[in-house]
C-alpha cells in the first residue's frame, strides 16, 4: 500500500445546485449502496469530479455536473474563496481514485438550475453512472443525510452557499 503522506490531492471541483425554491440538488452514490441506516441508506452528495490538465475550474464544474446529471441550465452563482481538502479513509488510499490519491483538494462552486426536473438524467454517459437516485431538498435538511467522510466539506459549504440558496430562488 503506497504511504498517504506521499501522495497528492487530486485537483477537483464540486457544484451545489439551487433550484428556483432554493432547494438544494444532493443524489445517492451508486457505488456504496446499503451504507447507513434506513432513512440514509447509501452516501449523497453533490456533483463533484476531476479537473482535466489544463482546465478551468468554472468550466470543469459545468462539464462534471453535465455528465453526471444531463444538467445544462445552469448560471454559476458563486464559488466558495478557497479550495477544500478531504482524504480518503484508510481503507481506500490506493484503491480510489485510480490508487493515485490520498485524497482531494476540491473548487466548489454555488449553481443556480433554471431548467425543470425533467432534464435530469444520471445516466446521461451510458456507462456505470455515479449515482442511483436523486431529489431536491431544503439545504437546512442536507446534513440529515447519509454524507460519508466528506461531511465536514458540506457543512462549511452550507454556511457559505445558503446566501445563494436564498437569493436564487428571489430571483426565479
Amino acid at each position: 500500500m503506497p504511504n498517504p503522506s506521499e501522495l497528492p490531492y487530486r485537483p477537483n471541483v464540486g457544484g451545489m445546485i439551487f433550484n428556483k425554491e432554493g432547494h438544494v440538488f444532493i443524489a445517492r452514490r451508486n457505488d456504496m449502496p446499503g451504507v447507513g441506516g434506513p432513512l440514509t441508506e447509501g452516501i449523497w452528495q453533490c456533483p463533484q469530479g476531476g479537473i482535466d490538465e489544463g482546465e478551468d475550474p468554472r468550466a470543469a464544474v459545468l462539464r462534471e455536473v453535465k455528465e453526471e446529471t444531463g444538467l445544462s441550465q445552469l448560471t454559476i452563482l458563486g464559488e466558495y474563496p478557497d479550495w477544500l481538502t478531504y482524504d480518503l479513509p484508510p481503507h481506500l488510499i490506493g484503491k480510489a481514485l485510480g490508487g493515485k490519491f490520498k485524497g482531494q483538494k476540491q473548487k466548489w462552486f454555488a449553481l443556480g438550475f433554471s431548467g425543470r426536473n425533467h432534464e435530469v438524467n444520471l445516466t446521461v454517459t451510458g456507462q456505470h453512472p455515479e449515482f442511483d437516485t436523486w431529489q431536491w431538498l431544503p439545504l437546512s435538511e442536507l446534513p440529515n443525510k447519509n454524507l460519508g467522510f466528506k461531511r465536514e466539506i458540506y457543512l462549511t459549504l452550507i454556511t457559505a452557499f445558503s446566501p445563494y440558496a436564498r437569493s436564487f430562488s428571489i430571483l426565479h
